[in-house]
Parts: structure tokens; C-alpha cells; sequence
């Protein structure tokens, strides 16, 4: 697209972003007073300069220091405002973009299931590996927590009201009298939004981030998830009627919010209960006011419409006897289903939602539903008898809307993974094993000891505790996790709780001490002779750092060779699920090492597969920053292995991305259908695109990503003082000290960066604009293998153009660097005292960042990093100099803090700077 051409595209975004500014800026004048508006406004103008290049960058960090705190909290708000409101802007202008290229008649975008399904129509993959292919499908969006996440609910809803104001405006000119009428509308949201606070002042509590995970099920995926479900049905049935594909919905979402205690200490069995309890009151409560509403809009007739017999009896349920109802049998079969559900959610809650059925007030017991299943039985019931009478497209509307919504997240609402770290479940089971008298030193035993001795206790049902057991809190605070977890189970489902996930898993016994902890709380069952073992929950092993992932593969063909874990697999369909970790294996070797290393892992995986003969289901554990494995989830998805997603796929999704990708419903549906189509074209396509090529291509990566890893360690593990310069130059320390989640930062008191968390290792990069993780150690292995040899680089080159894998890799890390600022990052830089260390370290961090630069052009053959991404070099070009002064006031108010002014106003000043540049970055950690 030529320059006029973009300057005219995105006229409407430039508008919009004006206009919200101007209200926000009338605003702060009317309220904060002349001087704070003048100096936000001289600021404003100052950071524009330094981006233009007009004036030195220390323009704005002289502006800024020494400004009176109370000055520069409104100052902080005022631009965090800005670029919230400024993301609101830019998601209006994709839908426009999207409108104006659906209104030309142009073929679908990529990543859109229409798009998809014109690739599948192409190739015509056989019906049969089709069929089983996409057997027990699954793309699962797990939402976990994120300590930038700390806006309010107050804040979304705002968000959302001036979203829909400003479509509304869209369709008026300002001559017209709604036009008027909006502004006024939007120019109050504005001034709730300036008058509320945008984070809390309290420490965020794990009840807290509960509740943030469940708001995005109201606000969209309640709607949006069963309707994927429904359309993608419908449109690989067309294609393969001959099969029954998608038994089961293929979007299933999961959490680890209230599950998640690997580190979190303040993850208990209360947690889990309300975790799972609180995810169940939102399904269940949306289910009765479905039926409400159902029960409103079928007013049919029994004189008009014939109903079937099994209609008629499912009618007799309603406890209704009232003349005016005698005549209206889907309103009293509708009701009678009510009456059951809301007996289903007394049971399993112990209360009854808002639009509950008062069964105390009636004559008789009323029976729960036993499971999601059997509500689905008596809903199929009315759809039936609707369509027997011709009126099928009634059932169409709010009952298959409802019947989708219980297919999709039955009882429970999402899944709620379990995660222990493996050194914890190592002590447990000693301490369980040495009080039952089994082995009174188990961690003393080598590895093939501790196997046999957990494979017999796995071979029993006896359990190792009595009633009158006396153990360590540890103990018992993770059986009381577990028996929680139990109960859940018990109460919404069997999906209630799919996954027990194993941190640091480096061998079987891992696996089979995680095992035997279900089996003591009783969600195992490990059967007899005549009985197979069952486990609702799976056991998963997570390998995170790049020697685990390396050995990962052969950790599980191990796993496998045991009877009593063979079994269990067995009894779940030979079906095993694995979770790679981007977040340790890149701050443990780097970025394009990391990313090596998960791909070499899949390989394996994939082999270890065919060779045993499981049902393989990988879940990546990403985060928002490609530090952590972000970046555009599609082409995540196809740069995967072949044979690596064989309709099954689970990822995390986290933090301020989850609020991007979520918080409204036609950007929810984009980022859930996106997935979709990733999951269907790497499960039914070839989209490797290597050929015969493939094993050259691995040899090569395999150098390359050494080369990465060596360049890595020479900054982070090798240089002395490197740990000194991190904490001093970024806010790690803050990111701690100012609880912004309920997680500590480290996993257990340390200094060392491999004990650090790697969300506030990243964040705390992404901060100070450095954005070390995304980026480091590549530019050195690209250079030092291809080096002046030009006929390598057209190898790289080649690859880049013909292998999704090393073009995500490097779309990537073109994208982080483009966010990046190492101008910025030298203020940071000035916060470490030793002139030589800072020197040192900020000087390679300079060199390395340079030289990725130039061999990312060498290799894609362009000079401009978003070459690729147009989308995003606009977004900094509108938004960046807005970063600046949040950038700047929080180097300053760092430095304060850390002269000895622990004041309350300037830790909240930090901890608006670290959110306003999450919402900015929209990405950070």
C-alpha cells in the first residue's frame, strides 16, 4: 500500500483518536485545573518532538523530574487514559478495515474460518482421516492470571460503554442532532472514566483475579464460544456428511486461576472450592435466565401447535397447575426444566441463583440434574417436538443458544487445571509414604526404586492416610488442594478439573507421584483385576527449561513403560496430554534457542506418539510477550510440527492480552475463531512446507539455536554483576515490593534469575523497553553461522520464505523490536550506580540489538521491521509518544523511591506507570 494510500486508510483512526483526546483533555482542564492540563499538554508536545527527532530525549525526563507527586499522578492518569482510549480507537478501525474489505468483495483475511474453509475445499482431505483426525477435537483458551491485569471491573464496563458510543457516531455527520446527543453521552463516560480509579489500592487477592477471569464470560464468551461451536459444526458436516465430526464442541475454555498454586502459597482448598463454585454459579445462573427468557418467547399453543408425547410429559414436570397455562406446553416443559436446574444448582452450590425456581414453595422433591447431559436430553426434548410441528426456526434462535452454551461449558464453565511443582509433590508423597510405614526415607531412593515403589501403591485402592493422620501443613495444605478439587468434581462434573500439571518435570516418578496424590484424594481410581483404572483428571508433565525439553520425549516413552501408568493412560483412551513451557526455556536459554528447543521437542513428541501408540495433546504455555511465546496465536498454531496438532490443542492466555483479545465481542469472536481455523488447517493441511528439506533444515536450527544460547548465556549467566544491573535497571524489585498479583515474583527467596518468575522477568524487561527476552542472542547466532558467506544467507532466506516456523520467529521478534526503545532503556540504565558495570552490560545489550537488526533485514530481505505488519507500525507511530513521559516519570519515581521515599503516593505512582504501559504495550509480561 502506497503512503497516500495509508494516510487516507487510516484517516478515521487519526480522527477518532482526536476526538477522544480533546473530551479527555476538556476534561482534566475542567477538573485537575489549568497548570496540570498546561504541563500534561507541554509534556504531550515535548514527547511528539523527541519522536520526531526535534529535540534531545532528556526533553522530557527534565520536564519530569522534580515534579511534585501530587502534580504527577494526574500527569501519569492523564496519558495512561490516553492510550486505553487510543486502544479503543484502533480496535474500531480494524472492524472499519474489516467492513471495507468484506464490502469490495475480497476473498477472506487468513486466520478467518472462511478463509479456512476455502483451503480445506481445495485440498478435499479424505473423509476418514478427517473423521479421525479431529476425533475428540479440542482448542482450549485456558485464562490465567497476570499481576498487570490490576484494572477494574469499574474500568472494562466503562471501556465498553464508550465503544459502543463511538460506533453509534460512526453513523452520523455532525450536523445531525444524535450526533450531538453522543458526544454529550461520550464526553460523561469520559469523565466516569477520569473520576474512577483505574487500579486498586489493595493488594490484589487470588479471590480478586477469580473474579477478573469470570467477567470475560459475561462480557463475551458465554455468546460467542457456542456459536464457533455451532457454525464449525455445521460447516465440516456439509463438507463430510457421511460423518458424525465434532461430537463434542471443539472451543472448551479452561483456567488456572484459583488451581495454580506452583509457587503461589496462597492457593488452598477454599481457593479451589470457590475458584470451581463461583465458574458453576455463572454457567448455571446464565442457563436460568436463558430459560426465563425461553419461557417468555415459546407462548405456542397446544390448540395451534402439536406437541410430541415426550414434550406433553416433559410438560407434567412444571408443579404449574394455573388455568392460564393449561393451554401452553413449552412454557410448562420450559419451566419444569427450570425447576430441576435450579434444584441442580442448590445442590452443587448451595444456593439458588437470581433467576431460580422457589422450590421450596412447592409440594414436591424436586430431582437435580445428575449431569450437564441430562439437561441437554430434556432441551433436545423441546427442540424435537418444535421441529415435529414445523417450527424449527424457533428451535433455531434462544434454544439452540442455550443448548450450545450447556454443550459447550456443561456444569462447570471451564476446566480448572491443578499444578503442583515437582519438588513439592516429592516431599508430600515422602512424608505420606514414611507415616504409612511404606519407606520412611523415600527421597533417599534412586529413581528406579522410587518408581517400583510408586507403581505398587498405584497398583491398590488402599489409601496410604487414616482418619487420625498428623501432618506437616505442607501435606496437608495440598491434600486439602486436592480433596477440594474432589469435591468439585463431585458438584459440577467431570470436566471440572481435566489436568493435573506437573512444573519441572524432569523424570517418570514425577508422573507417578503426581498420580498417586489423586489417588489419595480419591479422584484416581486405580480399578482391580476386573475394573480399569479411571481418573477424571489427567496427569500432564510440564517441561519448561531446554535440558527437560530435550528430554522430554524420552521422560514419557519411559512413563509409558510402566504397567501401572500404561493402564491409566489406556483407560483414557491412550489420550496424554503435554505442556511446554516457553517462559523458563527462554529465560533459561534465550529466545530463538527456546523457541528451537520447543519445536525439537515436538518433533520427539510427535515420534514418541507413533511409537506408543497415545493420542498426543500438546498445551503451550504462552504468555502475552513473545518472551513468553506471544505473538499472533494463528501463526503460532501453524508453525507448529506436522503432526503436532491433531485436532487437539490447549494454550494459555494471560493478563492484559486476555482483556485485549476478549473484553468485546467481535474481537473475542475474531481471536476464538482464529484459533479455530489455526487448529483445523495444522490438523487437516500440510503447512510445514519443507519437503524432503525438513531434516537439513533441523541440523541447521539445531547449530543455529546453540550459537543463540551461547550469545544468551554470555549476558545473563555469565557476566558477573549481570543479575546486579537487572534488578537496578528495571523494576523487578517494585514489581515484587508492590504486590501487583497475588503470586510472589520468585518461586522462594533468591538473587538468581533461574529461581525468578519468568512473568515478572519479562514484564520487568518489557517495562524499561529493553524487551530483552523477545530478541537477545538471535542477531549473534544469525551472524556468527551465515557470517560473510552469502550463499548462507540465502539458505536463511529461502527458509524464511517457505517455513512458517522461522518466519513467526522472525515476524516476532521484528514485533518486539519494534516496541523496543533502547534510548528509553539508557534512563533505566542511569538507575544502576557502578558507571563500569552499567557500561558493560547496557553496551552488549546495545551492540546485540543493533546487530539483530541488521540480520533480520539480511534474512528477510527488508529494512523496516513491520514490513509485515502495517497494523502495527501504525499503532506506534499514533501511540508511542505517549509511552514516553509514562516511560520517563517512572525512571524518576523509581529513583525516588529507591533514595528512601516509600510513600504511598509514589509507590502508586509506579504501579499506575507499570499499568499504563501494559495497556500500551498490550502485551507486557
Amino acid at each position: 500500500m502506497r503512503e497516500d494510500q495509508i494516510e487516507t486508510a487510516t484517516a478515521p483512526l487519526r480522527d477518532d483518536i482526536r476526538f477522544l483526546g480533546a473530551i479527555l483533555g476538556e476534561t482534566i482542564r475542567g477538573h485537575e485545573g489549568p497548570e496540570v492540563f498546561d504541563l500534561i499538554e507541554r509534556v504531550r508536545v515535548e514527547a511528539f518532538r523527541v519522536r520526531r527527532s526535534e529535540v534531545e530525549r532528556s526533553a522530557v525526563a527534565d520536564m519530569v523530574r522534580d515534579t511534585d507527586i501530587r502534580t504527577a499522578l494526574p500527569l501519569i492518569r492523564a496519558f495512561s487514559h490516553f492510550l486505553l482510549l487510543a486502544n479503543l480507537a484502533e480496535d474500531l478501525q480494524r472492524d472499519r478495515r474489516r467492513a471495507v474489505h468484506a464490502a469490495a468483495g475480497e476473498p477472506p483475511q487468513e486466520s478467518s474460518l472462511a478463509a479456512t474453509y476455502r483451503k480445506l475445499d481445495a485440498a478435499r482431505p479424505d473423509g476418514a482421516l478427517v473423521a479421525d483426525l479431529l476425533d475428540d477435537a479440542v482448542m482450549s483458551p485456558v485464562i490465567t492470571a497476570h499481576p498487570t491485569e490490576t484494572r477494574r471491573r469499574t474500568v472494562f464496563d466503562v471501556q465498553s460503554r464508550i465503544t459502543d458510543l463511538m460506533r453509534q457516531r460512526q453513523r452520523y455527520t455532525e450536523s445531525e442532532p444524535q450526533y450531538a446527543e453522543l458526544e454529550t453521552k461520550l464526553r460523561r463516560q469520559v469523565l466516569t472514566l477520569w473520576r474512577s480509579a483505574l487500579i486498586r489500592l489493595a493488594r490484589l487477592r487470588i479471590q480478586d483475579e477469580i473474579e477478573v477471569g469470570l467477567r470475560y464470560y459475561d462480557l463475551t464468551l458465554l455468546e460467542v464460544m457456542p456459536r464457533i461451536n455451532a457454525d464449525v459444526r455445521a460447516a465440516l458436516r456439509a463438507r463430510w456428511p457421511e460423518y458424525s465430526l465434532l461430537r463434542r464442541p471443539i472451543l472448551r475454555p479452561g483456567s488456572w486461576i484459583g488451581g495454580d498454586r506452583d509457587g503461589n502459597p496462597n492457593v488452598t482448598g477454599e481457593v479451589v472450592h470457590r475458584a470451581t463454585h463461583r465458574a458453576g454459579a455463572v454457567a448455571l445462573g446464565h442457563y436460568l435466565t436463558e430459560l426465563v427468557g425461553l419461557e417468555k418467547t415459546l407462548s405456542l399453543s397446544a390448540r395451534l401447535a402439536a406437541v410430541t408425547d415426550d414434550l406433553a410429559r416433559l410438560a407434567e414436570t412444571s408443579f404449574d397447575d394455573s388455568p392460564q397455562r393449561a393451554d401452553e406446553p413449552y412454557r410448562r416443559a420450559v419451566r419444569g426444566i427450570r425447576i430441576r436446574l435450579t434444584a441442580t444448582a442448590r445442590r452443587a452450590l448451595g444456593e439458588i441463583p437470581a433467576d431460580g425456581v422457589d422450590i421450596d414453595a412447592l409440594d414436591a422433591e424436586v430431582e437435580p440434574y445428575a449431569s450437564a447431559q441430562d439437561l441437554l436430553n430434556d432441551l433436545a426434548v423441546v427442540d424435537a417436538s418444535l421441529r415435529a410441528s414445523g417450527d424449527g426456526l424457533l428451535a433455531d434462535d434462544r434454544l439452540a443458544a442455550l443448548r450450545g452454551a450447556v454443550e459447550t461449558f456443561g456444569f462447570h464453565l471451564q476446566g480448572l487445571d491443578m499444578r503442583q511443582n515437582s519438588e513439592t509433590h516429592e516431599q508430600v508423597i515422602a512424608e505420606l509414604l514414611a507415616w504409612a510405614g511404606v519407606h520412611a526415607d523415600y527421597a533417599s531412593l534412586p529413581e528406579d526404586r522410587r518408581v517400583e515403589l510408586l507403581a505398587a501403591e498405584l497398583g491398590t485402592r488402599r489409601p496410604l492416610l487414616g482418619p487420625g493422620a498428623r501432618l506437616s501443613d505442607l501435606a496437608a495444605k495440598e491434600l486439602g488442594v486436592l480433596r477440594a478439587a474432589k469435591a468439585a468434581l463431585d458438584d459440577l462434573g467431570p470436566d471440572t478439573v481435566p489436568n493435573y500439571i506437573i512444573s519441572m518435570c524432569t523424570s517418570v516418578s514425577d508422573l507417578l507421584e503426581a498420580a498417586l496424590l489423586l489417588k489419595e484424594a480419591g479422584i484416581l481410581d486405580p480399578g482391580d483385576a476386573d475394573t480399569p483404572p479411571s481418573s477424571p483428571a489427567g496427569v500432564v508433565p510440564l517441561f519448561e527449561t531446554i535440558e527437560d525439553l530435550r528430554q522430554g520425549a524420552q521422560t514419557l516413552v519411559a512413563a509409558l513403560e510402566v504397567p501401572a501408568y500404561h493402564r491409566l493412560v489406556a483407560a483414557r483412551g491412550m489420550r496424554q496430554e503435554v505442556m511446554l513451557g516457553y517462559s523458563d526455556s527462554n529465560k533459561d536459554g534465550g529466545y530463538l534457542a527456546a523457541n528451537w528447543a520447543l519445536y525439537r521437542a515436538e518433533l520427539d513428541l510427535v515420534e514418541a506418539a507413533r511409537k506408543t501408540g497415545i493420542r498426543l495433546r500438546l498445551f503451550h504455555g504462552r504468555g502475552g510477550t513473545v518472551g513468553r511465546g506471544g505473538g499472533r496465536s494463528y501463526d503460532a498454531i501453524l508453525a507448529q510440527p506436522a503432526g503436532a496438532v491433531r485436532g487437539s490443542l490447549r494454550l494459555t492466555e494471560q493478563g492484559e492480552v486476555i482483556s485485549t483479545k476478549y473484553a468485546e465481542q467481535g474481537t473475542a469472536y475474531r481471536n476464538l475463531e482464529a484459533l479455530v481455523a489455526g487448529t483445523l488447517e495444522s490438523t487437516l493441511l500440510d503447512v510445514e512446507g519443507l519437503g524432503a528439506d525438513a531434516e537439513p533444515a533441523y541440523e541447521l536450527f539445531d547449530e543455529l539455536a546453540e550459537l543463540a544460547r551461547q550469545a544468551y548465556a554470555r549476558l545473563v549467566h555469565e557476566t558477573p554483576g549481570f543479575v546486579e544491573y537487572f534488578r537496578a535497571s528495571t523494576p523487578i524489585a517494585e514489581v515484587g515490593d508492590l504486590n501487583l498479583g497475588s503470586r510472589p515474583a520468585s518461586r522462594k527467596p533468591t538473587s538468581s534469575v533461574s529461581d525468578l518468575r519468568a512473568i515478572p522477568w519479562v514484564m520487568a524487561w518489557s517495562q524499561s523497553r529493553v524487551m530483552l527476552p523477545g530478541w537477545y542472542g538471535t542477531g549473534a547466532a544469525i551472524e556468527q553461522w551465515a557470517g560473510e558467506d552469502p550463499e548462507r544467507m540465502a539458505v536463511l532466506a529461502d527458509l524464511y520464505r517457505r517455513w512458517p516456523f522461522f518466519r513467526t520467529v522472525m515476524s516476532n521478534l521484528a514485533q518486539v523490536m519494534a516496541k523496543a526503545d533502547l534510548d528509553i532503556a539508557a534512563h533505566y540504565a542511569e538507575l544502576v550506580e557502578d558507571d563500569t558495570l552499567r557500561e558493560k552490560i547496557f553496551g552488549m545489550i546495545r551492540d546485540e540489538f543493533d546487530r539483530t537488526v541488521r540480520m533480520h533485514a539480511a534474512v528477510t530481505g527488508s529494512d523496516h521491521l513491520l514490513a509485515d505488519n502495517p497494523a502495527l507500525a501504525e499503532s506506534i507511530r499514533n501511540r508511542f509518544p505517549y509511552l514516553e513521559p509514562l516511560n520517563q516519570m517512572q525512571v524518576e519515581l523509581l529513583r525516588r523511591r529507591r533514595a528512601g521515599d516509600d510513600s504511598e503516593l509514589v509507590e502508586r505512582g509506579i504501579l499506575l506507570t507499570m499499568n499504563g504501559l501494559a495497556t500500551a504495550l498490550r502485551n507486557s509480561g
